[in-house]
This record gives structure tokens, C-alpha cells and sequence, in this order.
């Protein structure tokens, strides 16, 4: 069952927002994501929070600009999703320009597993790095950061991750998350770190006088932070809207790097309209398909060349990896709902699915799928190596899935191997003959810790939208502005008459409305059943490009009989 409810709406700060210029329609939407006034809505760069909030970057900073200075190795040990590409790439362009040693290495999600681990520390030796980075990851790497100092590595962790009961020793780490750090923004993503790290780096290399002439524009780079904040779905805060719509401006001007260039040409985007919904829907899912089904190194070779030919070339072979993602996905999903069939979901406060045939690099978006249909918390599972099963979860509001996880580990302590993760989503690894004891006991968990009403699940929208707003001029307005995570794109709701409605390719319903004597395009993807006569949607305002033209189309969310 889906509860269509409308957001409210503080008509002081509405009419504030207008007076101030704001966009009446965008006041509106604004003022019902908390925006009180029109100051909250600058995103020029000078309104970035300072470097010097974050714990831990005046070492991290110190070390990295003795390192440059003096030729020292450096190297980035990377995560396996677009957050850790981004970020991999964010140093590497920074460091190089800088005129440092670098180079990368990123775990295989197959081989190694998340993060650094001993085993990835012993990798790194390859490379004779006298100094590693972590990226997007290592707050939980206590016994990798062990074993990389025992190896003679200086080690420097950058990460967002929340951290668990023990901290690695490394030589400094950045993290707003990690105990004692006052930056305000603890949503930042992990390739916002290790920016803020570059441009601390770039302030002390300036104190040292190592520019010898133009000092390197680091605005070159919020391209990639842009992607990767958008990507790894972390709230858009005003600190995290500032980076993502400078990095947008840029792209729109087409002032971005080859790879994101070739990235939005593959996926048929045209970069003067980019927006969130182009980084986080076609980019961002071509670079995890790397690290899902090979090796992230082809998507962070993307992101650091300055060859347009050989950026589109990986770009391409990142397109072929996705649509082999696509397929995977789709047969799992028929095998998740001959499982679910013999499931009653609405009498379970979460989901548990395994099979062995299962892709443990798709396990993550199954889940997502999954929790999205039924709206309970899911975890879905794939066999790794040695009779374990590697798990990734994805839950609903009112359940913090790494907090849930703790608890599990707690009353069971030996169940499972390793867990981590953020309130949205987590992975956890496990011994196959103890997973009806995982299932039991998240259960339990879940059910303890939901209310009964968070288990309907509530769709917010902003009500119904202006006659006036049914139009390209609206819908461009919208496109263009910052929406994402914890600042939800617009989702209007109406009543409409259905005129007529039709099946296309076997799985989305197109529809013709009516409301008043205006008629809309409308479709909702992923839906084979009819709709009523008369219908309550929940919509978004879209542009339909067909052969030059372009249209208003509303995608719906949801629909009921009205």
C-alpha cells in the first residue's frame, strides 16, 4: 500500500523566496525542502565550507605536500564504485598537476574485497609507494592500515564512511564522520573529500612556494565531484548543492574532462541540458558497471585521460559492460519473484533473498529493486569464495541499516564476518549455512525497530502543479536546478480522466490525460497493469525528445483509482 501525502509548505518563507526574485514555482518547492531564504540558495564557490572544519587535513595535508616536494611515491588505493572513481581521479589529476608521483590501485570486488584490506596493502608494494591514500574508503580498515605501516608505508585515510568501534593508526585520517571533526557537512561524499584535500594541499604547496608560476585551477575538477556526490546518493545539503551545481555548470559549458564528455555522448545526453538526473541515471551507472561485473580501473582510466579518442573508446567498452549488467539484472530479477511469490511480504518487517546462481556484483541493485516494490528493508545475497555469502542490503526510512547490522552482530556476535555501511544501504559477508540464522535474526531486528506505520510506504509530493506550469518553460526550470538526495526532485500530484492507455514493449504504460480541457502524455515505466478511468498520480514534469520535438510528458510514480 502507497500513501500519497503533500509536503508542507511555510508561506512566509514561500513569500520571502519570491520577493527575494526566486522563481514563484521554485519558491514553492523550496520553501517545502527547508529553505527559509534566498542566501540558502547561492551556490557561487566563496560559500563553500572552509578546509580547515575537516579533522585530521592539516597532517593529512602536511605529509602529502612533503611527499610532493621531495619526490615520494604516492598511491591511491581507490573503492570499486563511481564515489571511489571520482574521487581516484580527483587525486590523481590534482597530484599530477601538482607534479607529485602518483599512481592508483583499486581492490577487485571478486578478488580482494572492499577497501584496504592486508591483502590489498600487500599488492601495494608492487608499486614501492612510500606514501598511500586512501579514497572513499579505509575508516574500517583497521588491520590494512596495520599491515601497510609494517610494510614502511606512510598511510593517509580519506573516507566518509561511518566509523566503527576502533580506529585504523594511520598517520592522519579526514573524515567529518570520524569522532571529534566539527565540519558541518557530514554528508559529504568521499570524492568531496579528497577535493577539500586537493585544494588544502594546493594552499600549503602555495605557503611553500612551490608554484613556480600559474597556480593549478582546482575548479577543473568539480566535474568529477559532481558525479561522484550525485552517484553515491548522499544528501544534498547546501554545502553538497554548491559542488554539484558548480560541477553541472561546468559540463553545461562543456568544460569537463574527456572521459565525463564521452560518458554523456555514449548515454545520447547532451551536456548543455545536463542534469542530476543525467550524472546519477546514465553516467553514474555506466562506471559502476565496471566495478560490478570487472575492474573499476577501465572507469577510473576514463575520468584521468586527456584523450578524447581513448576516453570514448573506454566509454564504449563501459557501455557494453552496462548493458551485460542490464541483462544480468533482468534474469535475476525473474528468479527474486519466483522467490517472492511464496512470500508474504506486507506480514515481514524485511526481505531476504539468495540463489546461488546469483551476480555478486548486481546483489546491490537487486536489493534496491526490491525494497523499492514492497518498501522493506531487503537484503539480497550471491556466493563469494569458501562457502561465504556476500551480502548488500538496501532499506526504507526509519531503519538505519548499518545501526540494524550492529545490532545483529552484537546478539549474535559470531554470525557475521565483516558489516558496514551507511542508513540507506550496507554490505556484510557471512557463512552460507548461517543464513536462515541472519534472516531470523534481521527480522526480528527490523521489526523491533519499525514502527508499524513506517511499513506503508509514504510517497511525498508538492501537491498539485499550476495549469500555468504544464509547460516546456517549467519543466527546463526544473531540469536545471539541484535536486537529489534529502532535496527531492519536484513530484507533483493530481486527479486526471484516462482518455486512452496502451503497453509498450510489454512492460511500460503509456497513457493519454485529461484534466480540464488540457490532455498530457504520460507514462510509467516498469508497469504492465491498466489503469481506472480516473486516476490520482503521483507525476514528475518531464521533456519528451522525439525527432527534433520536444513535449511534455509526465512520468508517473504512482497511480491509484481516484
Amino acid at each position: 500500500m502507497t500513501r500519497i501525502v503533500e509536503r508542507p509548505v511555510p508561506q512566509r518563507a514561500r513569500l520571502m523566496l519570491e520577493q527575494s526574485g526566486v522563481h514563484p514555482l521554485l519558491a514553492r518547492l523550496y520553501a517545502a525542502r527547508g529553505i527559509a531564504v534566498a542566501d540558502e540558495l547561492d551556490t557561487q564557490l566563496k560559500s563553500l565550507l572552509p578546509p580547515e572544519g575537516l579533522k585530521g587535513i592539516d597532517t593529512a595535508v602536511a605529509l602529502l605536500a612533503d611527499a610532493v616536494t621531495t619526490g615520494k611515491k604516492i598511491l591511491i588505493v581507490a573503492d570499486y564504485d563511481c564515489d571511489g572513481a571520482t574521487a581516484c581521479a580527483v587525486g590523481l589529476r590534482a597530484l599530477r598537476i601538482f607534479g607529485a608521483t602518483v599512481d592508483y590501485l583499486v581492490p577487485n570486488r571478486f578478488e580482494t574485497g572492499y577497501g584496504l584490506s592486508p591483502e590489498v596493502a600487500r599488492l601495494a608494494t608492487a608499486n614501492h609507494p612510500d606514501v598511500l591514500v586512501t579514497v572513499d574508503n579505509g575508516i574500517a580498515s583497521v588491520a590494512g592500515v596495520a599491515e601497510a605501516k609494517r610494510l614502511g608505508m606512510q598511510v593517509i585515510v580519506t573516507d566518509h564512511h561511518l566509523p566503527g568501534d576502533e580506529l585504523p593508526a594511520a598517520e592522519a585520517m579526514v573524515n567529518p564522520n570520524q569522532p571529534g571533526c566539527r565540519f558541518a557537512s557530514k554528508g559529504i561524499a568521499g570524492v568531496g573529500v579528497m577535493f577539500y584535500v586537493m585544494l588544502a594541499l594546493r594552499a600549503e604547496l602555495r605557503k611553500r612556494g612551490w608554484f613556480k608560476s600559474a597556480e593549478p585551477n582546482l575548479a577543473e575538477l568539480l566535474d568529477l565531484v559532481a558525479l561522484g556526490t550525485v552517484a553515491d546518493v548522499v544528501p544534498l545539503d547546501r554545502n553538497n548543492r554548491i559542488l554539484v551545481a558548480q560541477g553541472l555548470a561546468r559540463i553545461r559549458q562543456r568544460r569537463m574532462t574527456p572521459g565525463i564528455a564521452a560518458l554523456l555522448q555514449i548515454a545520447g545526453r547532451d551536456p548543455a541540458r545536463a542534469s542530476t538526473f543525467d550524472l546519477g541515471f546514465a553516467v553514474g551507472p555506466r562506471l559502476n558497471a565496471a566495478g560490478r561485473l570487472a575492474d573499476m580501473s577501465l572507469g577510473i582510466e576514463c575520468l584521468a585521460t586527456d584523450d578524447m579518442g581513448r576516453a570514448l573508446n573506454i566509454a564504449q567498452a563501459l557501455d557494453a559492460i552496462n548493458h551485460e549488467r542490464r541483462a544480468i539484472e533482468a534474469d535475476m530479477r525473474e528468479a527474486a519473484a519466483i522467490q517472492l511469490e511464496g512470500l508474504d511480504a506486507a506480514e515481514r518487517a524485511s526481505l531476504t533473498l539468495f540463489d546461488p546462481a546469483w551476480h555478486q556484483g548486481v546483489i546491490g541493485i537487486l536489493a534496491g529493486r526490491v525494497k523499492e516494490k514492497l518498501h522493506r528493508p531487503t537484503f539480497v545475497f550471491a556466493r563469494g569464495d569458501s562457502g561465504e555469502l556476500k551480502g548488500s542490503g538496501r532499506s526504507i526510512p526509519g531503519l538505519h541499516l548499518r545501526d540494524a547490522l550492529d545490532l545483529v552482530a552484537k546478539q549474535q556476535p559470531d554470525l557475521l564476518l565483516r558489516f558496514g555501511g551507511h542508513a540507506a544501504a550496507a554490505g556484510l559477508t557471512l557463512m552460507e549455512e548461517n543464513l536462515p540464522s541472519f534472516e531470523a535474526l534481521f527480522e526480528k531486528v527490523a521489526r523491533a525497530l519499525l514502527p508499524p506505520a513506517a511499513l506503508t510506504r509514504t510517497l511525498e509530493t508538492d501537491g498539485p502543479l499550476e495549469a500555468a506550469y504544464y509547460g516546456l518553460n517549467a519543466a527546463r526550470l526544473l531540469q536545471d536546478a539541484v535536486w537529489g538526495q534529502a532535496f527531492p526532485a519536484p513530484l507533483f500530484a493530481d486527479e486526471f480522466e484516462v482518455v486512452q492507455q496502451k503497453l509498450l514493449k510489454d512492460k511500460h504504460l503509456k497513457l493519454t490525460l485529461k484534466k480540464g480541457k488540457a490532455r498530457f502524455d504520460a507514462i510509467r515505466f516498469n508497469h504492465a497493469e491498466g489503469a481506472a478511468g480516473r486516476i490520482h498520480a503521483a507525476f514528475r514534469l518531464d521533456i519528451n525528445e522525439w525527432q527534433g520535438e520536444a513535449n511534455i510528458q509526465l512520468v508517473l510514480e504512482h497511480f491509484e483509482a481516484a
